[in-house]
Parts: structure tokens; sequence; C-alpha cells
């Protein structure tokens, strides 16, 4: 089995190197016959306008769209934004998870910031209950939830930066730069490979 990772812009190399450490083949997908026969889909941190306007120009939005209500989707950061069905702003969005998202909720880049997270759903892959170190840049905040999606992880103060709905997962923050791959674990739990 296959994972895609959407690379069209942002830290995608990343995702790809945790896959590949996990013994997990993988693909870069910025046409969308590459999408063809994947598990699952990563759309990774990177600048979500950007994304979904080179999604627009390669053809992919309906494709993605469609892939997305059949399989696996994980955004992070942008892409998370990117799957969301209102960003408050116009863009180019799949719309496909039923969350409100704030871009760039923190604060610019010099106001980023990690914080560690209880995600007691990370007990599906690895069943020692430890806080999950997460990295905030230029995050966005998952500001609502509705329909079927649900909260899988808050701040302190309880605002969400993480949530899934069926099989797609958003989270604000980048866990394809810490050296924990339960996030990743957890997406290939959801994806069945």
């Amino acid at each position: 089995m296959t994972i895609g990772v959407l690379a069209l812009q942002g830290d995608f190399s990343e995702h790809i190197a945790i896959l590949k450490r996990l013994g997990v083949s993988t693909r870069e997908v910025r046409l969308s016959e590459q999408l063809d026969d994947l598990a699952g889909l990563i759309i990774p941190g990177g600048e979500s306008t950007t994304i979904g306007k080179l999604a627009e120009d390669y053809r992919l939005m309906e494709p993605l769209r469609q892939y997305g209500r059949e399989k696996a989707i994980w955004g992070t950061c942008a892409g998370a934004i990117f799957l969301s069905r209102d960003a408050r702003r116009k863009q180019p969005l799949l719309g496909l998870m039923d969350i409100t998202v704030e871009r760039n909720a923190f604060g610019r880049q010099v106001a980023s910031f990690e914080a560690d997270l209880e995600v007691p759903v990370l007990a599906a892959v690895d069943p020692r209950e430890r806080p999950y170190h997460a990295i905030f840049i230029r995050a966005p905040l998952i500001e609502t939830v509705s329909g079927d999606a649900q909260a899988l992880a808050q701040l302190e103060d309880g605002r969400i930066v993480a949530a899934r709905q069926g099989r797609l997962l958003a989270t604000s923050f980048h866990p394809e730069l810490t050296g924990d791959d339960r996030f990743h674990r957890y997406f290939l739990h959801m994806a069945g490979v």
C-alpha cells in the first residue's frame, strides 16, 4: 500500500522521510492520475492559498474532492485549512471537513510556539500515555467542528488544534517536524495500512 503526499508546495519531503522511516511506500502527488491506488494522502503545511491556486492550475481540485470522499486524507497546518469548509476568507478550499479554521490564529512566524498536547486517540498506535509535543508555525486554529467532525486535541485553554471526521484528519501543527511519529502511524491506521 502506498501513501501519497501532495507535493505542490510546502514541506512534503519531511512527511515522505517519516513515512519511509516507517517502511511505507510513498508517492509525490502533483497530477490527478498520481492519486490512483493510494491508500491515503497527506496535504502538508506550506501556504494554503498557494496550495489551492496550484491545485486549481493543475486541475486537481475535483479529483482531490472525489478522493477525499472515498479515502483517507490528512491535512497539516496549511493542509488543514485546505481541507476545511470555511477559512473565513475567499480562497480555494476542498470543503471536505466540517470545520471552520482561522488562518495564522496565533500570529506571525515570530509567534511560533511548541506545546504538549493530550491526544487520547494516539493510544490506538501507542498504548503508553504521554503528551504529544506539537510545533505550531503560523498555525491555524480549528474554531469550530460540526456535523460528525470531532475534536481530537486542544490547547490548555480549550482551543481545538486537531480534528477528525471519518477518514479525514486535520492538525494545526507540524508532526513532520518532530521525532514523534505517532500521528503518522495514527493516519496509517486510519488509511488501513
